[in-house]
């Protein structure tokens, strides 16, 4: 007997996309249910319900503020009844979020009422109300820590204008982590206090960095976010200007550390005026930068986030720091001798950007052909279909195509599990290099819901050679270190960075390019 697909628009009913994705999660579990999707008409959520199967003409009605439902069970009868229980479960989880032992407030205004001293308010809204909500904490008094993304750079600009004119900061949009005076905000992990100040213009790149830094011996100060677009031309660097001038004048802050994909060169010198100035030392981590545009400015140069951290940590600890980095080689050969000749190309799929950026750059540097990704890079070629891999491919799962109306894909690891055993199904692909970011705000319970899928996939292709990063601390709530047991049993290599993984991906391509497979 076919499958049912029973549909239903609710129009005009919002929910946020933690409380669908637990919806989802819980129609899929029931008996006899094949697959489900409850989220919202954005055209990026129609396109993937058209990707999935499991959408319907008269989802071309729907605004972004109608909620799609699509359910496909055994018969017509599971799937209407399952639509029914979904009315039950968006009920229940509205009561649980009202009853739990947070403090709820329906405004701004009314959480500043209540809480006079509060200086930082994190935003992660829909992006077209950001902007009046940023407002309203600005004139309130309070620093913004801004996640929600799709903003405009129009508005972004006029925020951070009336921000700095009020000596405040607008860390955002689209700003993934930050930890102020040791109190972590989004995306960030349980790192050691210290005297290292860091100010990112990239969330994963800044987890991975303090987590580098606590993991080595090291601890944080501050760790400052902007947004990826505030070191740009149009911006001007705005908020990363006053990030580094507050860790130049703290005193707890001995060592800063920039992170950013390169600013542009008018923000680039405004940031050299105050580096030239400081008797602080300040290494930048401005990924595919020359060593002579952050030299000439008296910082420190680093290629890899690694780096930045190791250096950092270094001028911290006052002592020379040494990696082993030749403890995968015998690992390595023994797993590339497994694949078979037909196995030559990677696949690379990241939850961190910033990952996928750095990945890309450490391969162009090492003259890797045939690179393909959803990222604009100097190094890869540009995909028309993010959906779709060809030859070497590094895909930004995080980026924008991907997060509209859905949770981040550190939160929600729905895709990029699918995409994951799609992959390893193509029998040309010869090694997955993914990651995981571990810490507050991460999904919280990778071993279930993320392990499973590796498994699986080495299942599908017994010969699969994966690599696997842990983004994390062992502070922090998912149990680092039995995750890291856990994949090493399932002979997945866990290498100590991003970096390294990029150069063993990198090593593995030129050992097939000379035949060292069967």
């Amino acid at each position: 007997m076919a499958h049912v697909i029973k549909s239903l628009i609710k129009s005009g009913e919002y929910f946020d996309s933690i409380t669908l994705m637990v919806a989802t999660k819980k129609i899929k579990e029931l008996k006899r249910v094949i697959d489900a999707a409850i989220v919202m008409g954005t055209l990026e959520n129609r396109k993937i319900l058209k990707a999935s199967g499991l959408y319907v003409e008269d989802f071309s009605k729907a605004l972004d503020n109608d909620l799609l439902i699509s359910i496909k069970g055994e018969n017509q009868k599971i799937s209407e009844e399952a639509i029914l229980k979904l009315d039950e479960i968006l009920i229940d989880l509205k009561k649980r979020k009202n009853t739990g032992n947070e403090q709820i407030f329906f405004s701004m205004g009314q959480a500043k009422s209540e809480m006079k001293d509060a200086n930082v308010a994190l935003i992660s809204i829909a992006g077209k109300y950001a902007t009046t909500e940023s407002m309203k904490a600005l004139n309130s008094g309070m620093n913004v820590m801004l996640f929600s993304d799709n903003v405009s750079i129009e508005d972004e600009l006029m925020l951070k204008k009336y921000a700095d004119s009020k000596n405040l900061l607008v860390m955002g949009p689209d700003c993934g982590t930050s930890i102020i005076g040791g109190v972590p905000l989004a995306f960030s992990n349980k790192v050691h206090s210290g005297d290292i100040g860091v100010v990112g213009a990239s969330g994963t790149g800044t987890q991975e960095v303090t987590s580098l830094i606590t993991n080595l011996g090291g601890g944080i100060s501050h760790a400052i976010g902007t947004g990826g677009r505030d070191v740009g031309k149009e911006i001007g660097g705005i908020t990363f200007l006053s990030a580094l001038n507050l860790l130049i004048e703290d005193e707890n802050t001995k060592v800063i550390l920039l992170v950013s994909k390169p600013p542009h060169v008018d923000v680039l010198a405004k940031i050299g005026k105050l580096t030239l100035k400081t008797n602080k030392q300040v290494v930048a981590v401005f990924l595919g930068a020359k060593s002579s545009l952050v030299e000439k400015y008296n910082m420190i140069y680093a290629k890899t986030l690694e780096e930045g951290a190791m250096k950092a940590l270094e001028l911290s600890l006052n002592r020379v720091i040494t990696l082993d980095k030749d403890q995968y080689d015998a690992e390595l050969k023994n797993q590339v001798k497994k694949l078979n000749f037909k196995q030559k190309y990677l696949r690379g799929l990241f939850s961190g950007g910033t990952f996928a950026f750095e990945t890309l750059l450490v391969m162009g540097q090492e003259l890797i052909q045939d690179i393909h990704s959803n990222l604009k890079a100097e190094t890869s070629k540009l995909l028309d279909d993010p959906s779709l891999s060809i030859k070497n491919t590094i895909i930004d799962l995080g980026a924008d195509e991907f997060t509209q109306g859905r949770p981040h894909p550190m939160i929600d690891y729905t895709l990029r599990n699918e995409r994951i055993l799609k992959e390893a199904q193509d029998p040309e692909v010869a090694c997955l290099y993914v990651d995981l970011v571990l810490g507050f705000g991460s999904n919280k319970n990778p071993g279930q819901e993320f392990l499973p899928t590796i498994k699986k996939a080495k299942d599908a292709n017994k010969d699969l050679l994966i690599i696997c990063t842990v983004t994390g601390t062992d502070g922090d709530p998912q149990n680092k270190k039995e995750i890291i047991k856990k994949l090493k049993e399932m002979d997945v290599i866990v290498p100590l960075s991003n970096a390294q993984g990029a150069y063993l991906c990198v090593r593995i391509l030129k050992k097939l390019n000379r035949g060292e497979n069967e």
